[in-house]
């Protein structure tokens, strides 16, 4: 299952984004690659891509790099728990809830964000819209003068 291994830019393009990017999480700790060719490229797995695109759907949403290694640590100690650990785990699963509700949150502030920007281009449309010789009142005052 987590055999295949994928150089970097299949990974890239499978979760578009950047070599650089990519790299950059690495550099941070956040996605490690799990091994190396013989030739030291990084060489991936379908685990690591599953991490890459965690956070990628967070960073849209204003979390830090910090809170983005906090939720994958949480993850990967709830998939290596064992069952009978129930108060660690119920621990864990209430943190991951914290990040729920501010996932929540961030995405009504992006939509109240977008509502905005929605009603600002319709506004700029309806003035597009506005013939230039409709509007008499600049064409009369300098009829005037």
């Amino acid at each position: 299952m987590d055999d295949a291994h994928m150089q970097i830019g299949e990974v890239a393009a499978r979760t578009e984004l950047s070599l650089r990017t990519i790299r950059h999480y690495e550099e941070v700790g956040l996605v490690i690659p799990s091994a190396r060719s013989q030739g030291g490229f990084r060489l991936y797995t379908e685990t690591d891509v599953t991490r890459l695109m965690v956070i990628r759907r967070m960073k849209p949403l204003g979390f830090t790099l910090d809170e983005m290694r906090d939720l994958l640590d949480i993850t990967d100690r709830l998939d290596a728990a064992p069952p009978a650990e129930s108060t660690e785990r119920e621990a864990l699963l209430q943190r991951m809830g914290t990040y729920e509700q501010a996932a929540a949150r961030k995405i009504e502030d992006l939509r109240t964000q977008l509502t905005r920007a929605e009603d600002f281009a319709a506004t700029l449309r309806s003035r597009l819209r506005k013939a230039p010789g409709e509007d008499t009142a600049p064409s009369t005052a300098s009829a005037r003068t």
